[in-house]
């Protein structure tokens, strides 16, 4: 294909600012993993750019150091796991009867309609504090996972995804008498795999960065989510560091910085979110346009 010179010179400088926009996004992070390997002088003297100044392993082990970090981020995992599999049964199971045409689903509407109002309004912190509290779910798991089981942002994505699909599969696959469950489980879900990736990561990212849920709902420090710990650790490094340097600690908290530690301890939050995405990128785009135009 032939390219005018416009549409050269309007590729050259897409590929500039798209360089650019890649080191805004890239250097950040480049620089706060410098710190966390850099000695407590090198960054107090704000002499660590990109590269890290006097190597050293300190403010990881840190981290590590009394259990904390591991506790926390089993729980994260386990967080993860139950939400990411409640929001994904419920979403398929809510977004597929909503696909319908408005003659085989009676209220469709109204119903869609509720779940938008849900969507834009809630019932704020408080009455949601009181009805998981009411519930008997304080200090456990479901906390974490139960207010936020059904995401309507991403069911309407799956919706429209699955009213991307030819209606003749369905059909066809009535005419041979198959129900509704068989249509869904054995025709539909195996064409939604890249929409159930792009939601599940919407879900994997929603529980794991979430913070603030723990805060709320767990008054037990060792139920605390990754996230909710290191906003603690974040907040109080400097005297937990006082704190431990008393003990068994001197030695690495003598050759850590506060900055170092924290820098650390957001490289490690980040790192699962790193790993997790490169596998469903593919499915990523495909996934939120699919369903988008209609003929």
């Amino acid at each position: 294909m032939i390219q005018s010179k416009g549409q050269k010179i309007f590729n050259v400088f897409n590929y500039i600012f798209l360089f650019i926009v890649c080191l805004t996004c890239l250097l950040p992070f480049i620089h706060l993993l410098a710190i966390s390997f850099s000695s407590s002088v090198a960054v107090t003297s704000n002499i660590v750019r990109f590269w890290p100044v006097d190597f050293n392993i300190d403010a990881y082990a840190f981290a590590f150091m009394g259990g904390r970090f591991f506790e926390a981020f089993w729980v994260s995992v386990q967080r993860v796991f139950l939400g990411v599999i409640i929001n994904l049964l419920l979403i398929v199971l809510t977004a597929y009867p909503l696909s319908l045409p408005g003659d085989r689903l009676m209220g469709r509407n109204y119903i869609m309609g509720f779940f938008v109002v849900t969507m834009i309004l809630n019932g704020g912190i408080i009455p949601t504090f009181i009805l998981v509290s009411n519930l008997g779910l304080l200090d456990t798991i479901w906390a974490l996972v139960l207010p936020t089981a059904l995401p309507i942002f991403s069911m309407i994505v799956m919706m429209n995804f699955i009213r991307g699909l030819p209606m003749e599969l369905q059909e066809s696959a009535m005419m041979d008498g198959a129900g509704v469950v068989t249509i869904l489980f054995r025709i539909l879900l195996p064409l939604l795999k890249p929409c159930i990736a792009t939601v599940g990561l919407f879900s994997i990212v929603t529980h794991w960065n979430d913070w603030f849920a723990g805060l709320i709902y767990l008054r037990n420090p060792a139920l605390y989510p990754l996230q909710t710990y290191l906003h603690f650790l974040l907040m109080d490094i400097e005297q937990i560091m006082q704190l431990a340097g008393r003990g068994d600690f001197a030695r690495i908290i003598a050759r850590m910085s506060a900055q170092s530690g924290r820098a650390a301890q957001l490289f490690l939050g980040a790192i699962p979110m790193l790993m997790i995405y490169p596998f469903l990128q593919k499915y990523f785009i495909t996934g939120l346009v699919i369903g988008s135009v209609k003929e």
